[in-house]
Formats: C-alpha cells, sequence, structure tokens
C-alpha cells in the first residue's frame, strides 16, 4: 500500500510540474513608443518598432529583449535628410534593413537595470550594454551611440557635419 501511495504522489507531482508557470512576463509593444535621436544636426526618430520581450523585474534570469527597428522608419522632419539617412552612404536601408539588438545579460543596479547584448547597425555587430528603468509598464532608456563603430556616415567630412556620438532616447510602453 505504501509503495502505492509513493508512486502516486511522484504522479501527482510530475503531473503538477507540467503546469508549472515561467514567472517571466512577455510583453507587448504598444503603438505609442518613441525611439528619438539626437547630436547637433541632425534629429529626428525611427517609427516602426517590433520585438519580442520577456521581462520580470523579480526574476532576471529569464528576461529577454529581442528587438528591431525599421530603418527605413526614420523620420527627420525632413524628406530630403530621410532619403540621404537611408542612402547607402548612411544605414543603407536596402541592404540593412533593421537594426538589431538581442540581449545575453540583464543586471540590476541603483538606479533601474542594464542589459548587456548584441546590437547589429549596417552589418556590424558590437557588444552594447544600456541602461534603462522599467515604470509603469514603460521602458525607458537613454544612451550614446558612436555611428563611426558602425560604419554609418563614414564618408570623409562627415564628422564635421554630424558629430560620432549621436544621443538615443527610447520609451516603449507595454502592456501583457
Amino acid at each position: 500500500m505504501t509503495k502505492v501511495k509513493f508512486l502516486g504522489m511522484i504522479s501527482a507531482v510530475i503531473f503538477l510540474s507540467a503546469f508549472t508557470i515561467s514567472s517571466t512576463v512577455s510583453w507587448k509593444i504598444a503603438d505609442d513608443f518613441s525611439i528619438k535621436f539626437s547630436s547637433k544636426d541632425p534629429t529626428g526618430a525611427f517609427t516602426k518598432l517590433t520585438g519580442d520581450i520577456q521581462f520580470d523585474e523579480n526574476d532576471l534570469s529569464a528576461a529577454k529583449f529581442d528587438v528591431k527597428i525599421d530603418v527605413a522608419s526614420i523620420n527627420t522632419g525632413n524628406g530630403m535628410k530621410n532619403k540621404h539617412a537611408v542612402s547607402k552612404k548612411w544605414f543603407d536601408a536596402d541592404q540593412y534593413p533593421t537594426i538589431n539588438f538581442t540581449s545575453e545579460k540583464f543586471t540590476k543596479t541603483d538606479s533601474g537595470y542594464e542589459v548587456t547584448g548584441t546590437l547589429e547597425m549596417h552589418g556590424v555587430q558590437k557588444e552594447f550594454t544600456m541602461p534603462f528603468t522599467f515604470n509603469n509598464n514603460v521602458f525607458e532608456s537613454s544612451f550614446l551611440v558612436n555611428r563611426m563603430d558602425f560604419n554609418i556616415g563614414t564618408m570623409k567630412g562627415m564628422s564635421k557635419k554630424v558629430p560620432a556620438e549621436i544621443q538615443l532616447d527610447i520609451a516603449v510602453p507595454v502592456t501583457k
């Protein structure tokens, strides 16, 4: 009889463990996100963002960001600058249509979090760490990216016109 009870308990544990729910929360990117870039000149935004976001503040071990920005969605407020930005001399949107970020590690900090992963732009992949906060279902981050690290706008004389470091300010509201 004891053997039957023991087997029954093991069966119950196995059965119930099949229904264990992961503590990581999957988030859907809301339409009112904001990806702004600025320097002395130009300034603007990207208007198309897609991706997979899994994040639970209490369990960073299973967190994941896998996001893509559509390069052709750049908007500087000037049609000619937009056309120039997606050309072969800058982002080359035909050859490299997206900017990709895939996370590898999350860390809790005094002011929020840091995520380290692979940032890919213009066919160049670099390990990249960015700070972020998560409050009221909104991920926010501000950081600098050196466009020269990704071979963007490397033509002679461009550094005099466009600074190498570009400020990015990101706000991504999410829903479950």
